[in-house]
């Protein structure tokens, strides 16, 4: 996907929207990966201390996607470290968005992909086999269905229901 976006002009265009078809996720979320502004097509992971899940989805082919993970908002577990972001680099996942943890930060660092979380986390979780793939989540009060489109930059984070780089003008700029 493209990176010829800026999240603040999709916001201008799209401020008075009241459909429920453009969101905007708190700005709560810090930046763990190498690429700093990425966008692509959801699919979603809901899991709370479990990333059995999590290492399914980066370990399939991630085609310019984006896997957004509702962990619960925990911070008690990392649901994705060192070897998963280089996984999800190397099968073409252009970002994973959590809300919870990520450990292995200083190595997460240097993986070409887009990584954004609540915060690092030296724990790993438990591996348990539960959690949920490819259902709508809650991400800080935020619904994120599969097949949205998420774009994030340095201003932040929105989710729309269609690709706004086929519709939006101002994207470009």
């Amino acid at each position: 996907m493209t990176k010829n976006f800026a999240t603040c002009d999709f916001c201008d265009v799209y401020k008075n929207d009241s459909s429920g078809e453009f969101r905007v996720l708190p700005p709560v979320f810090r930046d763990f990966g190498a690429v700093k502004k990425f966008s692509g097509q959801v699919e979603t992971v809901k899991c709370f201390e479990d990333n059995t899940l999590v290492k399914a989805a980066v370990d399939s082919a991630g085609n310019g996607k984006v896997l957004v993970v509702d962990g619960g908002g925990s911070l008690r577990r990392a649901l994705l470290g060192g070897n998963l972001g280089a996984a999800a680099a190397k099968n073409g996942w252009a970002g994973v968005v959590i809300d919870g943890c990520v450990r292995d930060t200083a190595e997460l660092a240097t993986h070409a992909v887009g990584i954004r979380a609540l915060a690092p986390m030296p724990l790993p979780t438990e591996k348990r086999k539960e959690g949920q793939s490819n259902v709508a989540v809650q991400i800080q009060g935020v619904w994120v269905r599969p097949g949205d489109w998420l774009y994030a930059d340095e201003d932040g984070i929105v989710i729309a229901a269609k690709n706004l780089q086929d519709d939006s003008p101002d994207s470009a700029q």
